[in-house]
């Protein structure tokens, strides 16, 4: 089930990962807010990757998932060598 929705819908899903860290760090871990602003949060981390994708070379379009993955990539590091995951 996982496959099959990741290839519908691409990395989109990474998404998924990384917007209620980010909402968690600025609102807190109260589910009754966190579970909207999570969504919220999600929703315009999407748009704008999709304009940035939209922007960078006019002509031609990148995909959202790229974008997404450049931002997220840095803050999950930055999460790990916060918890010292790494060993770092």
């Amino acid at each position: 089930m996982t496959a099959a929705s990741v290839s519908l819908g691409g990395m989109i899903g990474f998404i998924g990962l990384l917007v209620p860290h980010i909402m968690r760090f600025f609102i807190g871990s109260d589910s009754r807010t966190l579970i909207p602003a999570s969504a919220i949060g999600g929703g315009a981390l999407l748009c704008i990757a999709d304009l940035i994708s939209r922007s960078i070379m006019p002509p031609m379009e990148l995909p959202a998932g790229i974008i997404t993955a450049l931002i997220g990539s840095p803050y999950f590091l930055y999460l790990l060598r916060r918890k010292n995951v790494l060993g770092i």
